[in-house]
């Protein structure tokens, strides 16, 4: 871990991020936004995984997000694609190793209220692991017992709300429920997750929260609605519809982050 933490301090020549971002499926249009950009390819990075799902690059790009400095992992790799939760670590690890002091991760999603439509950014207020899957299996000593009751940080919350505000854009609050994937979830299953409290849906996200808490980064969280939950509609759900539908509420996301940034 420590090469690829002195080859980003060489490349990055004096960027110091305080904040990274992950970026979810089709959500590659917010590095558009990074100005003084520096990419590197996730290859280039012994240890990163690299996804295999289309929509995400496999990079990392270093710039400023408005005047801030920032660090994006445009990409991540899931669980459904090894069998392991905590695919994310190292990456996560190196962050920390470079000083970050947020993590903001964003993912598409599935609504599960009808007031909250395709294209709508969801704030994640708290998550339900349904999965039962966790990074910290195998991990050693008392720190793997993290606390999660405030996995989402109140400050950061806040800001969030305050940045969508000024930028004028809605945003949506509610809780995220992990399941596995890679099949989407069944009818029955949406009906679940609605009486157990969930409003969103997703394939990711939840063991990349529990990493950061562990290495003491606070955290924040936002979901970019592509699709109503399976059976809400009638209509069969796909990874296409979630390509065409997330960058339409990304851009929406991409200027809520940039003027909570600035």
């Amino acid at each position: 871990m420590r090469d690829v933490i002195d080859l980003l301090v060489d490349r990055l020549d004096g960027l110091i991020p305080r904040h990274a971002i992950v970026l979810g499926s089709g959500l590659g249009t917010l590095v558009e936004q990074v100005s003084d950009q520096v990419r590197i390819p996730y290859t280039m990075l012994e240890g990163f995984p690299v996804s295999g799902v289309t929509g995400h690059a496999g990079e990392l790009v270093a710039g400023y997000l408005g005047e801030e400095p920032v660090i994006m992992l445009s990409g991540r790799a899931h669980y459904y694609e090894h069998g392991d939760a905590k695919a994310m670590r190292l990456p996560i690890e190196v962050m920390r190793g470079l000083g970050v002091q947020t993590m903001i991760l964003t993912n598409s999603a599935g609504s599960l209220r009808e007031d909250m439509p395709p294209g709508s950014v969801m704030q994640i207020s708290d998550h339900i692991n349904y999965s039962g899957m966790n990074p910290l299996i195998g991990e050693r000593g008392d720190q793997r017992f993290v606390g999660m009751t405030s996995a989402y940080d109140a400050g950061l919350t806040l800001d969030m709300r305050n940045a969508a505000i000024r930028a004028g854009i809605p945003l949506f609050s509610g809780v995220y429920m992990w399941f596995s994937g890679p099949s989407f979830e069944t009818p029955a299953e949406i009906r679940m997750a609605r009486t157990l409290g969930a409003d969103a849906v997703g394939m990711s996200t939840v063991p990349e929260v529990i990493l950061a808490r562990y290495f003491g980064m606070k955290v924040a969280a936002a979901s970019v609605i592509t699709n109503f939950g399976a059976g809400m509609t009638g209509a069969e759900l796909s990874h296409d519809e979630t390509k065409d539908m997330a960058p339409v509420g990304g851009q929406r996301l991409a200027a809520v982050l940039k003027e909570m940034l600035a």
